[in-house]
């Protein structure tokens, strides 16, 4: 028997695909919520802790590299949003494979997810503990500690209900938005009145005295596309918050259309404008470059207010990671792919425990931080970075096999849509493909990530090996 669940007959919109782990979730998240989730995906910690290591290395130009993957970022994300609004799921992309794919589809997404956000959990955790280091109140505290009492707090807060976890998304977003708005409009009044910096004066000079747009080339701009594609990789999470919703498809269009310009004024507009401050060279990866710049600004107490900023960017991307993983998870869980307790919910309609499994590595994070404090983000950034080329590129992959059956008249497309279909899909996936083989070509940690591939694949063969008996007999009795 064929794992195809669409008959290659049009079907009404009554006998539309149904996925079992859309069942038994609360509709709790409001407008007001999902509006600042779709910010909060767009601002985390790749933009608040990476942007720094990533200026010192190419320099200005990163803003193009922003630019560059925030158009990418946009097509994906609107790619799901017409998915969404042609069917609202809390499985998202992995219920989209399931209809479009078939159930091998659905289990590569899901679980090319899980690599994402729980190797983005350790990401997190490790990003919170370097913040906290930064006052001197924690820094004798091991960073194994640091980051085990965030993941401890976020979980916790998770676990209870949905609406908490909109609540407590909401207001990250709102510091993070409201932090990064007051930073540009200093910045920019800086840049205006050419007040001197740490000696610098900020202004066009700053770039041009400096090396200019490339000050090492052009590579490694290039070279820094895979840990700028991490900068956008809970964009997604509104396509996944839109199952706890109501009236999705009037909240999602307007949330996800204002994802672009969001792209533009905050990444891009901050890179311009730290690159304008001070020269490229004053910005290392130990440091977040917005708390580098009011460091230098020597205003008593901006800098620590910053690094308040920052942490809560990187606790909100751990809250999003922990909340998507565990609706993802349920929603395999109920199809035999995953674990079967990663499907049950507890009295606050919440499936904990996906939650809790993808917590679990987060634990794992907490022994790497142990181990190998120094190098721990950039090792778990560059295996998040696969687990999301592998996410973008299975939405983009539903999406073109959504609009050919469209084409068949299987399905109607929403009148919201993704633009110049296919070519944009296909393009798409041909953009992430490119960022594969940069990260070969970066050498290092990339390469030895590119090689892990094959492994990886081995892996996501092996388990489908193992659970697709159990598949087959669950959707025989769907069926």
């Amino acid at each position: 028997m064929s794992d195809r669940t669409l008959t290659e007959a049009p079907a009404p919109a009554s006998s539309r695909h149904v996925d079992a782990g859309d069942e038994g979730y609360s509709k709790d998240l409001k407008s007001r919520h999902i509006n600042m989730i779709a910010i909060g995906g767009a601002i985390g910690t790749g933009l608040f802790l990476g942007a720094g290591g990533r200026l010192a290395g190419a320099g200005p130009s990163l803003a193009i590299a922003y630019a560059v993957c925030g158009v990418f970022a946009f097509f994906v994300v609107r790619a799901l949003g017409e998915l969404v609004l042609y069917r609202p799921s809390s499985g998202a992309f992995v219920s989209y494979a399931r209809e479009f794919m078939g159930e091998k589809g659905a289990y590569t997404a899901g679980w090319l997810y899980f690599l994402n956000w729980s190797t983005t959990t350790v990401a997190d955790i490790t990003a919170a503990a370097v913040f906290a280091h930064y006052w001197s109140a924690f820094t004798d505290v091991p960073q194994w500690v640091l980051a085990f009492i965030a993941l401890a707090i976020v979980l916790t807060a998770n676990l209870i209900s949905v609406k908490y976890f909109g609540e407590m998304e909401f207001w990250f977003s709102i510091v993070k938005v409201s932090a990064l708005v007051i930073f540009m409009l200093v910045a920019i009044y800086l840049v205006a009145t050419s007040h001197p910096i740490d000696g610098h004066t900020p202004g066009l000079a700053t770039i041009t005295d400096n090396g200019g747009l490339f000050p090492s080339g052009v590579l490694p701009m290039l070279l820094v596309v895979q840990g700028v594609v991490f900068a956008y990789a809970s964009v997604e999470l509104c396509g996944v918050a839109a199952g706890e919703t109501e009236n999705p498809e009037k909240i999602m269009p307007k949330a996800i259309n204002s994802i672009m310009w969001r792209v533009g004024v905050f990444y891009v507009g901050s890179v311009v404008l730290l690159a304008l401050l001070l020269p490229y060279t004053a910005y290392s990866a130990d440091q977040s470059p917005f708390v580098t710049v009011f460091d230098k600004l020597g205003i008593p107490g901006t800098a620590g207010i910053m690094n308040l900023v920052v942490l809560t960017a990187a606790l909100s991307s751990l809250n999003s990671g922990l909340y998507s993983t565990g609706r993802i998870l349920r929603s395999m869980a109920l199809s035999g792919s995953a674990p079967k307790f990663t499907g049950v919910m507890n009295k606050g309609k919440v499936p904990y425990g996906g939650v809790l499994f993808t917590a679990a590595f987060g634990v794992a994070g907490v022994g790497l931080n142990y181990w190998m404090p120094g190098e721990a983000f950039e090792i778990v950034l560059n295996l998040a970075s696969i687990g999301i080329l592998g996410t973008w590129g299975m939405v983009m992959l539903c999406s073109l096999f959504f609009w050919h059956r469209s084409k068949n008249g299987l399905v109607s497309r929403p009148s919201y849509r993704l633009p110049w279909a296919p070519y944009t899909q296909i393009v798409t996936l041909v953009f992430l493909a490119t960022v594969l083989v940069l990260m070969w070509s970066d050498g290092g940690v990339g390469r030895t990530t590119v090689m892990l591939v094959p492994v990886i694949a081995a892996a996501l063969v092996g388990g489908w090996f193992l659970v697709r008996g159990r598949v087959a007999e669950l959707a025989a009795n769907r069926d």
